[in-house]
């Protein structure tokens, strides 16, 4: 079953940004767009590459008033440690979830029951808590933060251009698809 329009359950976990620790709910996502980047664990291979990724285009997403949150089934205290001990993470400005009880990465449907880890899972939600966009990959396949920019940029122009579909490629400026009225609702 699909998770496109699910909204997303009420959720409060502990969080690292900024080099503090603090509270993140569900109430403090509503309102903007926001996206979850699930992973498996801090201290991995192939999770540094991914969130240095998303840590060199963070500030294209706060352009675009996108919240970003990357999230694992690590403690908040894990987060600093590892902030702390890699170059990689140290360059990432945006809040990174603890998620201990996997109530987010099960809400989610990503969580690996038997290895207690989360899919690698990219999710864009909008300011009324509904995804909109998801992609999850296989825990040994990286995910690229331009396509996810990309998705978010295609999510809020649809939003706001109800009547207009964004084709394959599309970025910011290019043309878009207006469908005729006998196609409406058979996308």
């Amino acid at each position: 079953m699909s998770l496109i329009g699910k909204e997303i359950n009420d959720f409060k976990v502990q969080a690292f940004a900024n080099g503090e620790f603090k509270e993140v709910s569900k109430a403090d996502i509503l309102g903007k767009w926001s996206v979850f980047v699930f992973y498996p664990a801090d201290f991995t291979f192939v999770c540094p590459t991914e969130l240095g990724d998303l840590a060199d285009l963070y500030d294209e997403f706060q352009k675009i008033s996108v919240n970003v949150y990357s999230v694992s089934t690590d403690t908040h205290f894990v987060h600093k440690a590892w902030h702390d001990a890699s170059d990689t993470i140290k360059r990432i400005k945006y809040t990174m979830l603890g998620d201990p009880t996997a109530a987010l990465a099960k809400d989610f449907e990503v969580y690996i029951e038997d290895e207690g880890l989360a899919l690698r899972g990219s999710f864009i939600v909008n300011p009324e808590g509904q995804i909109v966009s998801y992609e999850v990959n296989s825990n040994n396949i990286g995910r690229e933060a331009s396509e996810l920019l990309r998705k978010v940029q295609a999510a809020q122009f649809v939003a706001e251009h109800g009547d207009q579909v964004c084709p394959a490629k599309w970025h910011p400026g290019a043309e878009t698809l207006k469908p005729s009225l006998d196609l409406v609702g058979k996308l």
